[in-house]
């Protein structure tokens, strides 16, 4: 009999932010999120998104009535407190470090706890495989495409091991077929190892073929949540994205977003 996958839950209830004087979240209530999903966090630029992440994993000041991990509040935990469960992956990572990639995932590994080189590295290059990346391990950090360095990220983020995982935009700097890669993997591991997955996208095809949940963000609120298809819908385009659009089914039954005009700002 299979062993059941503990699955945690993220409560965020009427969170707010204030980045020098642009209120950028504005008492945001999301559903309860689950280990095991993989969330589309979605929404124009300024909407909120980043900050959203950013204030899950304790690195910008919030007010909320709740934030919570479980059953422990994550407002009274630092941001690497909290980093011992929840890993949260920038747009922009950081540049001129000349390391390799594999010292790069194992300097990350090794930060967390003590553990045996070889243990290590067998655990790196585990990670490296599954992102299809095992042939950069020799490869300097700082001779890498930014896609390649957003990989390696990723790596890093998940050589941890953690229960939610805040991804923000990590496909913008990837080819098209990594970008399916990555999230077919992204998909997988929220499935098979009960990961909460919130992952900032801008393609809303994308969204709507890998994701099993939407949060959709407007001035800095949700506008809607639930399922891809019941959030991407020509109503809320519309008003959060400002476009005419239309949502179709190929013969194959894949929901895409089709953009018919543009609505005056």
């Amino acid at each position: 009999m299979a062993t059941e996958i503990p699955r945690t839950t993220l409560t965020v209830r009427g969170i707010s932010c204030t980045l020098g004087t642009n209120k950028v979240l504005r008492a945001a209530t999301l559903p309860a999120l689950h280990g095991g999903q993989l969330v589309a966090l979605l929404g124009r630029n300024g909407s909120g998104k980043s900050t959203l992440l950013r204030s899950i994993a304790g690195l910008v000041p919030v007010r909320a009535e709740s934030l919570m991990l479980d059953e422990v509040d994550l407002t009274e935990l630092t941001a690497r407190a909290r980093a011992e469960n929840i890993r949260y992956l920038p747009q922009n990572l950081p540049d001129f470090v000349h390391l390799t990639v594999t010292e790069a995932v194992l300097v990350a590994l090794k930060a967390r706890k003590p553990i045996r080189t070889s243990t290590a590295l067998q655990k790196v290059a585990g990670i490296l495989s599954s992102l299809g990346i095992e042939h950069l391990g020799a490869c300097f950090l700082d001779e890498l495409s930014g896609g390649q360095k957003q990989l390696v990220g990723l790596a890093q983020a998940l050589v941890h091991e953690p229960s939610v995982l805040l991804l923000d935009e990590p496909l913008a700097s990837l080819d098209l077929n990594y970008q399916h890669h990555v999230m077919q993997m992204l998909n997988g591991l929220a499935r098979d190892r009960g990961l909460l997955i919130i992952i900032v996208l801008h393609d809303l095809n994308i969204a709507l073929r890998y994701a099993n949940a939407a949060l959709l963000l407007h001035n800095g609120t949700l506008l809607a949540s639930g399922a891809p298809q019941s959030v991407i819908t020509p109503e809320h385009l519309a008003q959060a994205f400002l476009i005419r659009a239309r949502v179709e089914h190929c013969s194959l039954g894949q929901a895409s977003v089709l953009v018919d005009d543009l609505i005056q700002l």
